[in-house]
């Protein structure tokens, strides 16, 4: 698993290798841009415009929602990602911790119309996730949405199918979403495929 010197050290790399793979159609950031493009859509569409990003990276896509108007809060764990997402997005309310250990605590003070994560909670063990989107929940002020877009996949054996053809290039520290297992904890949840080895989960807070 990358740590977080490992994050800062491909900081300024981030962006170009991602749009290369996304480029050629490869795993694992085939369909990337499509991907956030639908998120971009989804929160411009909800009347509140308050957004909780978690794991921000260099701020692609809340750059561009900060630039719509919305509010941004982040957390990341990389000093230098948060570096460049701030100098984007002066007035956002960013702050660094490692969330496989939650939220800090400042970020539990708000209450969001969205809550996104790009490419960033396939770092989550199974249960780390459901532990994890469980604490988020009470958070979405109603109507809001949580919108996590990353590797993900149907079912296992569409998981299994990309990692043979990944063959050495996949990444086997890193825990994708797999839609029918995990919505046995989220009955609510669905999932949107986005191309063969990305796609987009969305959940609401029905309680």
């Amino acid at each position: 698993m990358l740590n977080s010197h490992a994050f800062d050290l491909w900081a300024d790399d981030y962006d170009k290798s991602v749009g290369l793979s996304d480029e050629d159609g490869s795993y694992p950031f085939a369909g990337y841009r499509n991907l956030l493009n639908e998120i971009y859509n989804h929160v411009l569409s909800h009347t509140g415009k308050t957004v909780l990003d978690i794991g921000f990276g260099t701020g692609t896509l809340t750059t561009k929602l900060y630039e719509q108007g919305c509010r941004i809060y982040g957390q990341d764990f990389s000093a230098r990602m948060i570096e460049i997402a701030q100098a984007k997005m002066p007035q956002a309310s960013l702050y660094q911790g490692d969330f496989s250990h939650g939220l800090v605590e400042e970020l539990k003070q708000n209450r969001y119309d969205s809550i996104i994560a790009t490419y960033s909670l396939h770092h989550l063990t199974d249960e780390q996730k459901v532990r994890f989107l469980t604490e988020l929940l009470p958070l979405l002020r109603e109507d809001g949405c949580i919108y996590i877009g990353d590797v993900a996949f149907a079912t296992r054996a569409e998981l299994d199918k990309c990692r043979e053809q990944a063959g050495d290039g996949w990444d086997q520290d890193e825990v994708y979403f797999v839609f029918d297992e995990l919505r046995k904890s989220f009955p609510n949840m669905r999932f949107e495929p986005v191309s063969h080895c990305a796609g987009l989960l969305t959940l609401k807070n029905d309680g």
